[in-house]
């Protein structure tokens, strides 16, 4: 993401849709506002409603305020893996408590970053991630709320730690990034797959096979902003409102119409999340 390439242009409209993951604080909001402005800003774009995301515990508490200033704005809430090392006793209780929220629709993002050891000051190693990755599946299974991953670079590893612990009743994988192969082993297990703006990449071609086997009523869209906007917008500042770029990305690639692409995941946003209609 570059502050030097400008925002991108408010796309055609398409509606219904539901952005489910993003970070408005990440995106510049600090208050009900700030919120309210982004948030109408989306609608305008016919995004209704948005799943703000959690990585670290004072993101957290502010995604369940924002959650609570904006009944369009819903919460994840979880230590994203690279901060696995923070996941302390206080820590641990704050999150439970902060999950159980009813503002709150998924613990998340959670999971496994094989990525950024070694290479990020202060990351979580591999066997604190594995770690608190299980106790993140448990807290869901426990409050009976959908799991959100984060998984980069670990698939084989993060499936076994999902397998050995008994997965909760709805795991999504947020921003979606491996191949085929992988991702009909997750239809297999009845996982839900969330696709964001890299499936827009036309490099990203294993990624871009992925997006065409996954059924219909396995399918989630999101932004992950401010990160990964879509082509041809690639670098410049992501916002909700940017997310029809990817919905017809998604939709071209998968040979559907963007207004039925839009109807199919909205609906499986409702369901899986528990918004009302």
């Amino acid at each position: 993401m570059s502050a030097k390439r400008p925002a991108p242009p408010l796309p055609e409209p398409l509606a219904p849709l539901v952005d489910a993951h993003t970070h408005l604080d990440a995106c510049g909001a600090t208050d009900a506002a700030s919120v309210a402005e982004m948030v109408d800003r989306a609608a305008a774009a016919g995004v209704g409603r948005v799943v703000t995301v959690a990585d670290d515990l004072a993101a957290a508490r502010w995604a369940v305020r924002a959650a609570h200033w904006d009944d369009r704005v819903y919460a994840a809430v979880a230590l994203h893996p690279t901060r696995a090392n923070a996941l302390d006793d206080a820590a641990r209780a704050e999150i439970e408590k902060l999950a159980a929220d009813p503002r709150v629709v998924a613990v998340g993002e959670t999971g496994l970053d094989y990525y950024w050891p070694g290479k990020l000051d202060g990351c979580a190693d591999i066997e604190t991630q594995i770690e608190g990755f299980r106790w993140h599946i448990d807290l869901a299974k426990r409050i009976g709320k959908p799991l959100m991953i984060h998984n980069r670079e670990a698939d084989h590893d993060l499936l076994t730690v999902l397998l050995d612990e008994g997965a909760p009743e709805t795991v999504i994988f947020h921003c979606f990034s491996s191949d085929a192969n992988m991702a009909l082993s997750c239809v297999a297990e009845g996982y839900v797959l969330s696709f964001s703006g890299t499936a827009s990449f036309k490099n990203a071609h294993e990624l871009r096979e992925a997006v065409r086997v996954v059924p219909d009523e396995q399918l989630l869209v999101e932004t992950d902003a401010p990160y990964l906007t879509p082509h041809p917008y690639r670098g410049a500042p992501n916002e909700p409102y940017c997310l029809p770029y990817t919905v017809r990305a998604v939709a071209e690639l998968r040979a559907q119409d963007p207004a039925e692409l839009a109807e199919i995941s909205t609906a499986n946003a409702r369901r899986v999340y528990g918004f009302a209609p």
